[in-house]
C-alpha cells in the first residue's frame, strides 16, 4: 500500500509550480498539469493504489494547467480520470467546448488535449480523482467520448442515486482506504470500477434517451463477457501460462472470438495482460512492506519470466527503471509530510 502527502507554499511561481507539477505527474499518473501556474501556490496530494486502478485526493489554489497534443503523444498512460469536485471551481476546456466544474463529477481522458483553470473567486480546489485504465472500463470508448469534460451533478432523484453512491464510496475510500490490506485494496479497486461503470452507463443512457439505446442485448452480453474476461486476467496475472489462448479456452470461446471481443478496446488481449502485470509491479515496488523482495522476485510474482524483458517493458511504460522507481518511492516516503518551497 502506498500513500503520500505533500504540501507546497510558494511565491516564486516558476520554482513552485514546477515542483508541484512534477510531484503530481509522479503521483497521479499523467495528471494534466503544466507550467502555467501563478504565484502563491498551495497544494496537497495523497494517493492510493488499488491494483490497476488508483484513487487520489488533490487540493490546490491558483493553478492553471494545459495538456497539449505533444504531451499526450509523449506521455499517455491511456486512462480515464473521473474527478469528484468537493470544493472550489475550475474551468475545463476540451476542443472548443468549455465548462465550469463546481461540485459533482467530471470525466477526462489522458489521451485527449485539455486545459484547466482554477477560478480564484471560488477559493482552493479540492477533488478526489479515480484513475481507471481504458482497458479496464467495460464501456465503448466512442460512447464514453460523448460525456468527456461534461460536468454532472451528484444528487438524488432523476437517476442521480448511482452518482451519489459513487461519491460516498470515493469519500469513504479516501478516508479509510489507507488502513486496508493490499488484498482488500485490490477488491476495493474492482468495486470502484463497477460503481464508476454503473454511474457512467446511467449518464450515457440519459444522454441517449431520445436517440439510439446505449446497448442492444448482444452488446450488453459482449460487455458482460469482456468484464468477466478482464476479471479473470486480473485474478491470474501471477500465472506465466496466462496467454490469449488460455483466456479463450477458460471462457469456452475461440481465439478469434476473444480478439473480436477486444476489437474496440485500446489494447489487445496480450497487451492488456502485459499492462496489468506492469501496473501490479509498479504498485508493489512502491510499497514499503515489499522492500525485502528483489525487483526480480516482484517481476516473477506477477508473471514475468525474464527480468531483462520486465526491466525493458517497465522503462518503456514509465520512463524509468524499476530500481529508480523504487528508490523514488522510498525517498518520498522518508521525506517529511510537509514540504515548503520559498524564494
Amino acid at each position: 500500500m502506498r500513500r503520500s502527502a505533500v504540501s507546497a507554499d510558494t511565491r516564486a511561481s516558476a520554482d513552485g509550480s514546477g515542483w508541484f507539477c512534477e510531484m503530481v505527474r509522479s503521483e497521479l499518473t499523467s495528471a494534466p498539469l503544466g507550467s502555467r501556474c501563478t504565484s502563491d501556490v498551495h497544494a496537497r496530494h495523497t494517493g492510493l493504489n488499488l491494483g490497476p486502478v488508483r484513487v487520489a485526493s488533490v487540493a490546490f489554489s491558483r493553478v492553471c494547467s494545459r495538456r497539449t497534443a505533444t504531451r499526450v503523444r509523449r506521455d499517455d498512460p491511456g486512462s480515464y480520470q473521473l474527478a469528484l469536485a468537493t470544493q472550489g471551481a475550475f474551468n475545463i476546456a476540451r476542443l472548443r467546448n468549455a465548462s465550469v466544474v463546481a461540485g459533482g463529477l467530471v470525466l477526462t481522458d489522458t489521451s485527449r488535449p485539455m486545459e484547466n483553470v482554477c477560478l480564484s473567486d471560488y477559493g482552493a480546489v479540492e477533488a478526489i480523482v479515480l484513475e481507471i485504465p481504458r482497458t479496464v472500463l467495460p464501456l465503448r470508448s466512442d460512447r464514453v467520448d460523448r460525456i468527456l469534460a461534461e460536468p454532472s451533478p451528484v444528487h438524488t432523484g432523476a437517476g442521480g442515486g448511482t452518482a451519489e453512491i459513487l461519491a460516498d464510496f470515493l469519500h469513504s475510500l479516501h478516508h479509510h482506504g489507507p488502513r486496508c490490506e493490499p488484498d482488500e485494496l485490490l477488491r476495493l479497486g474492482s468495486v470502484a470500477v463497477d460503481l464508476a461503470t454503473a454511474c457512467l452507463a446511467q449518464r450515457l443512457g440519459a444522454e441517449a434517451r431520445d436517440e439510439t439505446p446505449v446497448g442492444t442485448p448482444a452488446e450488453a452480453h459482449a460487455q458482460a463477457m469482456l468484464q468477466r474476461v478482464l476479471q479473470f486476467i486480473d485474478d491470474n496475472l501471477h500465472d506465466r501460462e496466462l496467454t490469449p489462448q488460455a483466456v479463450a479456452d477458460r471462457h469456452n470461446m475461440s481465439l478469434r472470438g476473444l480478439y473480436t471481443l477486444f476489437r474496440d478496446q485500446p489494447a489487445s488481449v496480450a497487451e492488456s495482460i502485459r499492462r496489468r502485470r506492469l501496473a501490479r509491479c509498479h504498485a508493489e515496488l512502491a510499497r514499503p512492506e515489499s522492500g525485502h523482495r528483489t525487483v526480480e522476485a516482484i517481476a516473477a510474482r506477477w508473471g514475468f519470466a525474464s527480468a531483462t524483458a520486465f526491466g525493458r517493458a517497465f522503462r518503456n511504460a514509465y520512463g524509468i527503471t524499476p530500481g529508480e522507481h523504487r528508490a523514488a518511492a522510498r525517498s518520498l516516503s522518508a521525506a517529511p509530510c510537509v514540504q515548503q518551497i520559498s524564494r
